[in-house]
């Protein structure tokens, strides 16, 4: 029986894990992959403590600092939680486990457009991740969908080895960072179309153009699908964890949900931000509180 598992080993989860094995809890941290979408960062430049660092670096260095506190991590997928009586059950691809108390860390997955020929070439121009891919597309025209921080940072990534980079973006502005909007004004092969949908992908073996509904058509060889990501939340919603419209867990100031013993942290949260940092302090938070429950819990025996 432990007292705590953690579902996911991204920022929310490993920072959760580090606090848990402070309090001497026992723990367990599921999670398919270090660091979660983190490692797929290529440059962070807003954690305090470093002017530079990539999502791998900082991965490793978090979960250095768990697995010094002796906190055993598991690299699998979570296929089935359960509440039991007093406690619950978390179940693997390989095996199931008890536990006291459960948080759920378990992010988000990349939202996709929903459009023509985005699954026809997956892994043939289209991805989810320029960190990744970007350098495939050297000296070739590519473009990136969104406005955000990370659409942001795919374009500059991009640009460093693309010819051409056109960001396509369904408002009048972007909305991230202004740090990263001055930077992409700066970078000359970054061109900012406007109030624009892609509505179809378009190739024979591989991707090679992109058609818009102004009815503009722009020849590129890859695109980075950046327009935000779908909570990870099915899990949570089985045992009765309340849900919001949009499919996040909904959890209180200190990552408590509705259920007793349950917090959450991180993308999976009805948090509007979705930063590292506020993963960090999310899972932080959920961890004293397990701590505390437990505690009291045994106050009561």
């Amino acid at each position: 029986m432990y007292d705590l598992i953690i579902i996911g080993s991204g920022p929310a989860g490993l920072t959760a894990a580090l606090y848990a094995g402070r309090f001497k809890l026992k723990t367990l941290v599921i999670g398919e992959v270090p660091g979660g979408l983190m490692a797929n960062t290529d440059v962070i430049e807003n954690y305090p403590g470093f002017l530079r660092i990539s999502g791998v670096e900082l991965t490793m260095k978090i979960q250095e600092q768990v697995q010094a506190l002796g906190i055993e991590i598991k690299m699998e997928k979570a296929t089935k939680v359960e509440k039991l009586e007093q406690h619950f059950k978390v179940t693997t691809l390989n095996e199931s486990f008890e536990t006291k108390t459960l948080i759920f860390a378990t992010g988000g997955e990349h939202r996709q457009l929903g459009i023509l020929g985005e699954e026809e070439f997956k892994n043939k121009g289209v991805s989810f991740c320029a960190n990744c891919d970007a350098p495939l597309f050297r000296d070739k025209p590519v473009a990136v969908v969104g406005g955000s921080d990370t659409a942001a940072r795919y374009a500059l990534l991009a640009s460093e080895y693309a010819s051409k980079v056109y960001v396509f973006y369904r408002r009048d502005k972007l909305r991230a960072e202004p740090a990263l909007v001055r930077s992409i004004k700066q970078q000359e092969n970054i061109e900012v179309i406007y109030n624009v949908n892609v509505t179809e992908l378009k190739g024979s073996d591989k991707l090679e153009e992109a058609v818009l509904d102004n009815n503009d058509n722009y020849k590129i060889a890859a695109i980075f699908i950046a327009i935000g990501q779908i909570p990870q939340s099915k899990l949570a919603k089985d045992i009765g964890v309340k849900i919001n419209e949009y499919e996040a867990i909904v959890i209180d100031s200190l990552s408590k949900t509705n259920v007793k013993g349950v917090y959450a942290a991180g993308d999976a949260t009805n948090t509007p931000w979705k930063q590292i940092i506020i993963g960090n302090a999310e899972g932080a938070f959920a961890a004293f509180s397990a701590y505390e429950d437990l505690k009291c819990f045994k106050d009561k025996e």
